[in-house]
């Protein structure tokens, strides 16, 4: 355990999103809902 642990992480860099690959993201964001009922969860797309 110790091997695999002991070395220092590597510093990843910030990547640039497209901007269709966010309004993507917030198009879907948008339209997905969870609701919860008595311990049972509905996952939901409105479109």
């Amino acid at each position: 355990m110790e091997e695999i642990y002991s070395e220092t992480p590597k510093t990843c860099g910030l990547i640039k999103a497209r901007p269709e690959t966010v309004s993507f993201l917030m198009a879907f964001s948008r339209s997905y809902q969870v609701a919860n009922y008595e311990n049972v969860t509905f996952e939901r797309f409105l479109n």
